[in-house]
Parts: C-alpha cells; structure tokens; sequence
C-alpha cells in the first residue's frame, strides 16, 4: 500500500534504531540546562558521577563531545546545543501529551451519604436529569442510618435527616406527615378509609422502633392537626427500613404514615392516596452538609446546586396544587 511516495511496511514497524533509551536523554536534557552534572544529578536524584557516566555513554554512541568540560565549568558544544534544542521540545511535548492523558482519564466524581429513604423516594427516581446534564461525572451514594463522618469517610457531601433544632447544614426542605395508602385500599367495598376512626378496621404498616415507644410516634403531628387523641388499629406489621412499609402500602397492604415530600412522587402516581387530608408539619427536616473535600470539588458544589433546584421545583409543585387530592 502506498501513502504519497512512500511505501508502508505490511509487517511490523521496525523499532527505530540510535536514538538513545530516554533515561539518558533526560540525564543530557538536565545536565544541559543547568550546565552541571552535579546540579542535574540532585534533580534526578542520581550522583554525580552517574551523570557523567550516562553523558558519556550518550557522547560514545553519538561519535561527538556533546559538553566542553572546564575547570568547575560546562558548556555545551555546538553539537550539545543541536541536541539539547530537539530533546528539551521533545520531552516538553511528550510531557504535555502525558498531562492531557492523564487530566482527561481521571474520574470526576460526587459522593454523597444519606438516609435510605431519601435515596430510594426522593433522590434516585430524579438522578436520571443530574447525569444526563453531567455525563463525565460519577456519583457515589452511600445510603444507610449511620451518620458517616465525612472527612474521615471522604465523603463530598451528606444530607441528613433531623429535627429543626439538630439541623446542621444547610436546609434543603421540611417534613410533613400524613397517613396514605393504596387507591384500592382507602376505596375498598367492606371497609373504606372515609374518616380517622376507619382506621381502627385497617393493618398499620410502621417501623420497628425503640422499646417504649408508641407505634404511632410519627403520627403525633398529624393527630395534633386532626384533634386526635390516639387512633387504634387493627393490628400492625413492622419494618426495618421505611422503604419497605411504603412498598407494603403501595402493594394494599395497610396504612402508613406518608413522609412529605418522600412520597410526592407515588402521589402524582396515584400509587398512594391520601384518604384524610393534608399532612402536618413534623417539625423535622432534611439538611445538606458539605466537606471540605467536597467545598474544593466543582462537581459536588454542582450537585448540591441541583439538590436545592429540584427541591424548589417540588414545592412549586405543591403551590400549584400538583399533588394528588385526598380521596373522599
């Protein structure tokens, strides 16, 4: 096959022969820009008589004297000087070439921790529109009840969940409660959710909380609302994760206290209604923090600037009325 005039190898590329190995072209390139074996052998961390040895292996090789050795003095000679032009802009552009590798191979990442609820709810069914407008970056998202320590953990940012008066952080948005359940459910023939006191017929779906504390306890702002002392009901089923008794709601399985705004997405959905009304406000909150690491990481002071947009853009929502009516 030929290529203008020249004809290309079908075998092989040949190895280029005489050009010496780069370790002794750095060694010449150091020695003659700063005109002193023993100054170059400190940059390369060699001796100094490692150096000398490399440039005269070089000057073997070559056929030429490549430094003029005076008394405490070096200077190249006129073929030192050929040489030293070619090698120091070639080393210069394979340098730039390695840094434009490297910069363009790293891994631009987020990394966040959170409750498993705010993950599962609220944050991964809206992550798609974060990595569609950020395709480079990567996010990491630990989701779990532990509060992470995040210098230590090298974590970029957190959001937590807490009341008003621990709320650390900046705020990202309230909490409002409310009971919600499947449409099914709060419709059903035999037993419909038309009033509080249609709960009593009805499984409560909670989380498996501390010794001594009521089943209801997340309830507490909503019967305060309703001007509700207590509220039986038939029987319970507990959960671990909070996830899982929203999936038990959804599936018809009974009732459970909705988070707001967690669960605004299964409203618009319809997956859940809420039978009764309104939520309450539970006086807590969800709160992001930032680390240091993550303060120094455009990516991640991105992320959070997404955070609060999409937060804004739900209570938007919520202003226009966008959230599925109570059931009646």
């Amino acid at each position: 096959m030929l290529v203008g005039n020249v004809k290309k190898p079908s075998g092989p590329l040949v190895p280029r022969d005489g050009l010496p190995p780069l370790e002794l072209l750095r060694s010449f390139e150091s020695a003659a820009r700063l005109l002193s074996f023993t100054l170059a052998g400190q940059e390369l961390f060699l001796t100094q008589s490692a150096v000398s040895r490399q440039i005269q292996q070089m000057e073997a090789s070559l056929g030429v004297p490549l430094f003029e050795r005076r008394h405490r003095a070096l200077a190249l000679t006129e073929a030192g000087r050929v040489l030293h032009r070619a090698v120091s802009d070639c080393l210069e552009r394979l340098g730039d070439a390695v840094s434009l590798v490297r910069a363009t191979s790293q891994l631009r990442q987020v990394s966040m921790t959170c409750t498993p609820g705010f993950a599962s709810l609220w944050l991964i069914p809206r992550l798609a529109r974060f990595t569609a407008n950020h395709p480079e970056v990567d996010v990491r998202i630990s989701a779990k009840l532990e509060v992470l320590d995040l210098e230590r953990h090298q974590i970029d940012l957190a959001v937590r969940f807490c009341g008003f008066s621990d709320g650390t952080g900046e705020p990202l948005f309230e909490e409002s409660v409310v009971p919600v359940c499947a449409p099914q459910l709060a419709a059903g023939r035999g037993n419909p959710l038309k009033k509080p006191a249609d709960l009593a017929n009805h499984t409560l779906l909670t989380l498996d909380l501390p010794q001594g504390k009521a089943l209801t306890v997340d309830w507490e702002p909503w019967f305060q609302l309703m001007g509700l002392h207590d509220v039986r009901m038939k029987n319970a089923v507990r959960f671990t994760q909070y996830t899982d008794a929203v999936a038990a709601a959804v599936a018809g399985q009974g009732v459970v206290i909705g988070r707001l705004p967690l669960l605004d997405g299964l409203l618009r959905g319809k997956q859940l209604v809420m039978p009764f009304g309104g939520g309450a406000a539970s006086q807590r909150g969800y709160y992001v923090m930032m680390s240091a690491r993550g303060e120094e990481n455009p990516d991640a002071r991105d992320f959070v600037r997404w955070l609060r947009a999409e937060a804004e853009d739900n209570r938007g929502k919520h202003a226009q009325g966008d959230v599925v009516e109570p059931t009646r």
